[in-house]
């Protein structure tokens, strides 16, 4: 039985366990908290909204709801690509507002004990230091950690908001 599957039986009321959605941008996997994700959506027809910031594919309609897509390759200095089959939005609340985030494919839900994970190294450069809360060391790879409320800046996310008349 491996490390992650092992503490998934008691991950009820354990504060020693992360939650994870995990999904990948290029050959890179990154985690957030599930409790942060609202769901998980195949990508639709995206509008673009003019001026909006070069992270900002656009917007989607999403049951009546105008919501901001970010592009997270975009966003993290790297690489926009195709989008494909498993491209997917992960859409999350951040200040109060409904915002998705454009990643390459969304892996698997996984349970983590805390002390499998451990700092960023103070040299973390590229994607911002300032959105990665944890390294997971899981077998055979690892797992960047990621604070969304950090992946924009207040301002940003103010910028964002799309105005409906």
């Amino acid at each position: 039985m491996n490390e992650v599957t092992s503490f998934a039986a008691d991950a009820r009321g354990n504060d020693n366990l992360l939650q994870l959605v995990s999904f990948k941008i290029g050959e890179e996997e990154f985690g957030v908290d599930i409790l942060k994700v609202q769901e998980i959506n195949r990508v639709m027809d995206i509008t673009r909204v003019p001026n909006a910031p070069p992270f900002v594919d656009g917007v989607i309609n999403l049951r009546g709801k105008v919501v901001p897509i970010i592009n997270v390759r975009a966003r993290f200095g790297m690489p926009t690509i195709e989008r494909d089959k498993n491209t997917r939005v992960i859409v999350v609340e951040l200040a109060g507002k409904t915002v998705g985030f454009l990643v390459d494919a969304v892996s698997e839900v996984l349970r983590i004990p805390r002390s499998v994970t451990e700092p960023p190294p103070n040299i973390v450069a590229g994607i911002g230091a300032d959105y990665i809360t944890a390294v997971g060391k899981l077998e055979e790879r690892l797992l960047i950690l990621l604070d969304l409320e950090r992946v924009l800046t207040q301002s940003e996310t103010g910028d964002i908001e799309p105005t409906v008349n």
